[in-house]
């Protein structure tokens, strides 16, 4: 079966040089797809992932978006630690850093920390994108109100109509149209019924609810896309879920597949 459509900028060298060939960043009133802007302020736990010898410096080497989930802990998408993402394993790429409290990506705002050790879902299946998360260590701690708190099975913000947010500096068009400055977009939590409908498993992948959330609109529209895996999805002010992957961004019957943050507090413990 072919692969679903991830949602990171590369699977492969060919995938980075789109990024670095792609058109200037879009103007302020461009868009994440369907989104607006907004200032870090309103979500000092949306970071960005970095490496310019490997994406170059143009938007400061972004690659994917993470999460701050404890003072020295990102989460974000394991299929952006992958060798095909970096081009060697996380810990044979020199310059990868964590962009935290910047906006805009061109800027020399907030700081850029480098990463001491990554941690990859031993469960991830890069075939299914089951499990599809993994955390970055930080040198230096952030501030504690750059955390945001896991949401664990059972709480609130996973029911069906919960308004949530996502955050990244991705894709605005779906045609390659990165933006340097961080937007978000509205969507609302989607019954694992009709995620499963719209991903039934051949070309566009299979929705599997146990590790897997989607939010979108019915209409399409409001959607993360290249660029945005690894940020946030967050509903009553808690990380609900991570961007992983979909099928095309923004369309009608095609709603963005999320890591279902409840796995990883499994995993890593509800102490965030």
């Amino acid at each position: 079966m072919p692969r679903p459509y991830v949602r990171s900028l590369a699977l492969a060298a060919a995938a980075a040089l789109i990024q670095l060939m792609a058109p200037a960043p879009a103007t302020a009133d461009s868009v994440v797809i369907g989104g607006s802007p907004v200032d870090i302020s309103q979500s000092p736990w949306t970071v960005a992932l970095s490496s310019r010898d490997r994406f170059g410096g143009t938007r400061a080497g972004q690659f994917c978006g993470g999460v701050v989930v404890d003072r020295s802990t990102v989460l974000t998408a394991a299929h952006c630690l992958s060798a095909a993402v970096l081009g060697a394993p996380p810990g044979r790429v020199r310059d990868l850093k964590v962009i935290a409290d910047r906006t805009d990506l061109t800027s020399s705002q907030g700081k850029e920390i480098p990463v001491t050790s990554t941690w990859v879902n031993p469960q991830y299946n890069s075939y299914t994108n089951t499990g599809d998360f993994g955390v970055l260590t930080l040198a230096t701690p952030l501030p504690a109100g750059s955390v945001i708190p896991m949401a664990p099975a059972g709480d609130p913000a996973y029911t069906p109509g919960t308004p949530a947010t996502v955050y990244g500096w991705g894709d605005v068009t779906g045609n390659a149209t990165y933006t340097s400055s961080l937007r978000a977009a509205g969507l609302q939590v989607l019954t694992d019924a009709t995620c499963e409908k719209a991903y039934p498993g051949g070309l566009d992948g299979r929705y599997v609810a146990s590790s897997m959330l989607c939010a979108g609109a019915p209409e399409g529209g409001h959607d993360a896309c290249q660029g945005d895996s690894g940020g946030p999805l967050v509903a009553n002010g808690r990380l609900i879920g991570v961007v992983s992957w979909g099928s095309g961004c923004g369309q009608p019957g095609r709603p963005g597949v999320y890591t279902r943050v409840s796995e990883a507090v499994k995993v890593l413990g509800g102490g965030h």
